[in-house]
């Protein structure tokens, strides 16, 4: 039976939620050397931000607009992290 092990989400309201995986899930996932906490909120950026992606360029129907600029800016963020474009990574720009 594989263990697991949990991570803790803290919210800026002071919530928290626990996210529990199978122990070596991280480790496969990571570069050498890479931490674990770091694999953890890099997957859960690119999570978020390949969700907002699909809403706001791959929906049928109207986006809102402030939706369009939390995408922007949910883009901006993971171009920060990654030193490349949403689009770079993914090999589509929409």
């Amino acid at each position: 039976m594989v263990e697991t092990e949990t991570y803790t989400i803290d919210g800026p309201d002071g919530d928290s939620d626990e996210l529990e995986l199978p122990v070596g899930l991280v480790d496969a996932l990571a570069e050498q050397g890479e931490d674990p906490t770091t694999v953890v909120a890099e997957i859960a950026l690119l999570s978020f931000v390949q969700r907002s992606h699909a809403i706001v360029h791959h929906a049928e129907g109207e986006v809102p607009g402030d939706l369009r600029e939390i995408n922007e800016k949910a883009e901006e963020l993971f171009e920060e992290r990654f030193g490349m474009t949403f689009g770079e990574a993914t090999g589509h720009s929409h």
